[in-house]
């Protein structure tokens, strides 16, 4: 018999009591290395426009609540700003260190590909470090394939890295 306790993990909109938890999250991912071309770590206050730059009609930014903890967030976000791209968005997602390996990220990304059609949405794209091979994982998973590859476009501490340009149709 095991004596795990269920978790009970809620995906809603971001509010602004949430932004500290975002960003330490976020701060944490920066370190790393392997999933943002952010190189100094964030203030909240830098941050705030996060929350007035997404639309929950839109370009939602969700986070995923596990026991009332903030565990994880993802932001949808328009790809680029000509008229003819504006059913694809960019999806970005992150979790907190602690909450890794529970499915927090996949369950964002399902219901942000769920959710799409009614965002208006057709096609989702996530640009992901090539090195980041979990995300590139990740992402396969749940359907994305490998649309392109931008070779060596960051510099991350000297080193090159490439980007990865994962996509779907929803």
């Amino acid at each position: 018999m095991s004596t795990a306790v269920a978790e009970e993990m809620k995906v809603r909109d971001a509010v602004e009591a949430d932004l500290p938890a975002i960003i330490d999250i976020y701060n944490a991912a920066i370190a790393t290395r392997i999933s943002t071309a952010q190189l100094e770590p964030v203030t909240v206050e830098s941050r705030r426009r996060w929350l007035t730059e997404h639309s929950p009609d839109r370009h939602p930014f969700w986070v995923t609540e596990v026991d009332g903890e903030v565990a994880g967030w993802l932001t949808i976000k328009s790809f680029l700003p000509r008229c003819a791209y504006s059913g694809t968005a960019e999806l970005s997602v992150y979790v907190d260190q602690k909450f890794r390996r529970r499915g927090i990220a996949h369950s964002l990304l399902e219901e942000a590909i769920a959710r799409a059609p009614a965002l208006e949405i057709t096609t989702v794209v996530g640009l992901i470090f090539a090195h980041n091979e979990p995300s590139l994982r990740l992402f396969e998973r749940l359907g994305f394939s490998r649309w392109g590859l931008l070779p060596r476009v960051a510099l991350l501490d000297g080193v090159h890295r490439d980007l990865t340009i994962m996509g779907r149709h929803v």
